[in-house]
Order: C-alpha cells, then sequence, then structure tokens
C-alpha cells in the first residue's frame, strides 16, 4: 500500500485517527466518577506499560545513552506537551460533550500547519491552507451550537 496515492504513513495516521476517535468515546465514559487528573493518570499508566511491552518485545535497547541529548530535550519537551494536552483534554472531556469537545481538541491540525510553516520551514499549497481554513471553520460548526 505504497505510492503517491497512498503513501506507506497512510494507514498508520488512519489507525490513529480511528484510534483517537475510539479514545474519546472510551474516555468519556470511563471518566464518570472520577476525577479528571486521576482518570489522566489511570490512562498514562496504561499506555506506559503498554510501550514498554512493545519495546521489550521488539528487542529496542532500553539503554538512555543511546540517545543524543538533543533528543532528549525535544523529546522531554514533547511529552510534557502531551501530558499538558491530555490534561486539558480530560478537564475537557469531564465539563463538556464528547462530541464538542473532540472537534475543538482537533484546532491542532490547523496549529501544527502553522507551526510547521513558522518553524519547520514546511511550505503549504494554496489547497493545502483552503484545507487548514475548513478544517477550522469545521471545528467552529461542530463544537458551537
Amino acid at each position: 500500500m505504497t505510492g503517491d496515492l497512498f503513501p506507506s504513513w497512510m494507514l498508520w495516521a488512519l489507525l490513529s485517527a480511528c484510534f483517537a476517535a475510539l479514545t474519546a468515546v472510551f474516555a468519556k465514559i470511563g471518566i464518570e466518577g472520577v476525577g479528571s487528573d486521576m482518570a489522566t493518570l489511570i490512562r498514562t499508566a496504561v499506555i506506559f506499560a503498554m510501550l514498554i511491552g512493545i519495546v521489550v518485545s521488539s528487542g529496542q535497547s532500553l539503554s538512555p545513552s543511546a540517545v543524543s541529548g538533543r533528543t532528549w530535550l525535544f523529546l522531554v519537551l514533547s511529552g510534557l506537551a502531551t501530558g499538558a494536552s491530555w490534561l486539558c483534554y480530560f478537564r475537557a472531556l469531564k465539563l463538556g460533550p464528547a462530541s464538542q469537545v473532540a472537534p475543538v481538541d482537533k484546532l491542532s491540525v490547523v496549529l501544527v500547519a502553522v507551526f510547521g510553516v513558522l518553524f519547520l520551514g514546511e511550505k503549504l499549497s494554496a489547497p493545502n491552507w483552503l484545507g487548514v481554513v475548513l478544517i477550522a471553520a469545521g471545528v467552529i460548526l461542530l463544537a458551537f451550537k
């Protein structure tokens, strides 16, 4: 499933979207009767255990010294951003409907496009920018009654 029409990363991205959708639904159900921070802790513990299993079973090195300082820095920053995102996401799910919280969360797509251009030097074509605007418009239409 590779080629210009369906690049190899596309399957993984589609699976990610499906799992993200399930995450919102399962989290909204699971957060009933528990604080949003505790829910985030439980979710994170499950992810941590799962990833240890994947890394060990795949034979990858668990040696932290094999990772460069720059890589550590940006992965730690990414982890902090992920943690903050999850805390905010679960707090929003606790307070609002999943059908509105999840679309607002997907404004990250718009922000990644803008940050990619500003900080990573990526180029977006006119159709790409139209897509960014349409995603933003879709979020507005889904999130506000």
